[in-house]
């Protein structure tokens, strides 16, 4: 099953892409890019990562932003 979801906000677009039934390098993905706004940057940057790296990410965000480590 293919799906894609986002979410903007005013300094980032989220986006997910995720392709259940591929196990075909790049099929489900995880992407922020920044939006150029006046005082916090000038240009757009990105980083796309695989659904599992994001996981972690989550992970360690939800320990630290808890303020359980």
């Amino acid at each position: 099953m293919q799906f894609s979801k986002s979410k903007r906000t005013k300094r980032f677009n989220f986006n997910i892409s995720r392709n259940t039934k591929s196990h075909k390098t790049g099929a489900n993905t995880v992407s922020i890019t920044t939006n150029p706004i006046d005082s916090y940057s000038t240009s757009r940057s990105q980083i796309t990562m695989t659904v599992k790296e994001a996981k972690a990410f989550q992970n360690f965000l939800n320990s630290y932003i808890n303020g359980n480590s």
